[in-house]
C-alpha cells in the first residue's frame, strides 16, 4: 500500500533535510506553497508539516514560518504537563502558531503536539477551535492596551484607537481576518476600541446613529487596510520576491497597458517612482478619514 499524500510530501522534505539541501534554520515550504506545488488540500499540507513537527525536524518561527530544526526550549508555563496547563498557555501557543503559519493552518492537533499533550486535553481549557479563536483575538488585542490617560481632543482619541488596532494587526497578521465587521464579536478588550470612538464623539452634538456609524467606519478602515498585510507577507515568503521587486518586474507590462489603454491619469505619472508601503497608506488614509469625520460631525453638531 502506497503512502498517503501527506506522508509522501513529508518524506520529500525529510529527505531534503537529511541530505543537507535544507539546513538548520532554513525555511521549509509553507502550507500555501505545498498546496500550489502539489495540488493538494490545506488539510493535507497541514498534516505533512505537523508530522515533521512531531518528528522534531522542523518548528514554527513567528513571522517566518516553519524552519528546519527542533523547537527551542519553552518556558515552564508553556511546556508544562497537562495538570499545569492553563487557558493562557494554550492561547499563547495558538497565537504563536498562527503568527508563524496563518490561521487556516491552525488546528487543535497542532497545538497539542506543540505542547506535548493530547488533543482532548485542550478542550478543558479553551473549548473548541471557534472558542479558541475568540480568545486569541481578545488576547492579541489586549496586548496593545489603551494608556490610562486618554486624549481630550476627539480627533486625537480616535487616532489613538486606530493606531492601537493597526499595531495589533501589524504584529499578528491573521488578526484582521479573525474579526468581522458585519457580525462583530462582543469581546471586552475588542469592544473597548468601539467604545473609544463613541467616547470621543460623545461631546459633539451628534445622534446615536451617527456616533455608531463613525465607530464602525473607523474599525472598517483599519481592518480593511490590515487585510492586505498577511497576503503580502505570505507572497513574499512563498516567492522570495518583495513587493518592490514584484512591482519592478511588472514595470514593462504596466507601461504597455498605459500606452495602449488610454489611461491618462497614469500617463501623467509616467516618470513617478511610487513607493507602495502599507504603513504609509494607512497613515494617509487615516488622515483623510479623520478629515472627513471632522466635516461630517461638524455639519451636524459643534466641534470640540
Amino acid at each position: 500500500m502506497s503512502d498517503a499524500p501527506y506522508q509522501q510530501i513529508a518524506r520529500e522534505i525529510r529527505q531534503r533535510i537529511r541530505t543537507g539541501k535544507l539546513k538548520p534554520g532554513d525555511r521549509v515550504p509553507s502550507t500555501r506553497a505545498l498546496i500550489r506545488d502539489h495540488g493538494i488540500a490545506m488539510a493535507t499540507a497541514t498534516k505533512a508539516l505537523t508530522l515533521l513537527q512531531q518528528e522534531r525536524l522542523i518548528h514554527p518561527l513567528p513571522g517566518v514560518g516553519n524552519v528546519v530544526g527542533p523547537p527551542p526550549r519553552r518556558t515552564p508555563t508553556v511546556s508544562a504537563p497537562v495538570e499545569e496547563l492553563s487557558q493562557e498557555s494554550v492561547v499563547r501557543v495558538a497565537i504563536e502558531l498562527a503568527d508563524a503559519d496563518g490561521l487556516p493552518a491552525l488546528s487543535m492537533r497542532r497545538i497539542a503536539a506543540e505542547l506535548g499533550v493530547s488533543t482532548m486535553a485542550l478542550y478543558r481549557y479553551v473549548g473548541g477551535k471557534d472558542a479558541l479563536i475568540l480568545q486569541m483575538v481578545e488576547t492579541a488585542i489586549g496586548d496593545f492596551p489603551f494608556p490610562a490617560k486618554r486624549p481630550s481632543d476627539w480627533r486625537a482619541a480616535i487616532e489613538q484607537a486606530a493606531r492601537l488596532q493597526w499595531a495589533a494587526y501589524r504584529r499578528h497578521l491573521w488578526l484582521a481576518s479573525a474579526v468581522t465587521l458585519n457580525r462583530p464579536q462582543y469581546l471586552p478588550k475588542l469592544a473597548m476600541h468601539t467604545d473609544a470612538v463613541l467616547r470621543a464623539v460623545a461631546g459633539l452634538d451628534v445622534d446615536a446613529s451617527t456616533a455608531m456609524y463613525a465607530a464602525i467606519t473607523v474599525f472598517g478602515y483599519v481592518r480593511g487596510v490590515a487585510l492586505n498585510l498577511e497576503p503580502e507577507a505570505q507572497a513574499e515568503q512563498d516567492t522570495g520576491v518583495t513587493a518592490d521587486e514584484w512591482a519592478a518586474l511588472q514595470a514593462d507590462r504596466l507601461a504597455d497597458l498605459i500606452r495602449t489603454g488610454g489611461l491618462a491619469g497614469f500617463q501623467a505619472l509616467a516618470d513617478f517612482d511610487f513607493d507602495y508601503d502599507l504603513d504609509q497608506l494607512f497613515d494617509f488614509g487615516l488622515k483623510v478619514l479623520l478629515d472627513g469625520l471632522a466635516v461630517t460631525l461638524g455639519a451636524s453638531g459643534r466641534m470640540g
